[in-house]
């Protein structure tokens, strides 16, 4: 009879071994679960704040490259005014010019 109830014993061991290994591994598992619904949650998370990051980034630059274009453009035109100031002016007074050199070069001094 003793021999039975260690047999018993032992059973009862083995099975409760048994159903604790069971529970380390669900445990596992439901720990994997939740670490790979985690990443998932994060790569969504990230993807979201990349197309914002993104779509700011273009939005941005085509802000600015409209502004450029029209920089340019004002750049142009005073350029263009800023050269036709000085054609002018040069028209204006090249014969004073002329003439200052001439006396210059002309005139003797001892």
């Amino acid at each position: 009879m003793a021999s039975n109830r260690g047999q018993g014993g032992i059973q009862q061991l083995l099975a409760a071994e048994q159903e604790a290994q069971q529970i380390v591994n669900a445990a596992k598992n439901e720990k994997l679960a939740r670490l790979k619904q985690a990443k998932e949650e994060a790569e969504k998370e990230i993807a979201e704040y990349r197309a914002h990051v993104e779509y700011e980034f273009q939005k941005k630059l085509t802000e600015s490259s409209g502004d450029s274009g029209a920089n340019v453009k004002r750049l142009e035109q005073e350029t263009e005014a800023k050269i036709q100031h000085l054609k002018t002016e040069a028209e204006r007074i090249s014969q004073d010019v002329v003439t200052m050199l001439l006396k210059h070069v002309t005139t003797v001094k001892n």
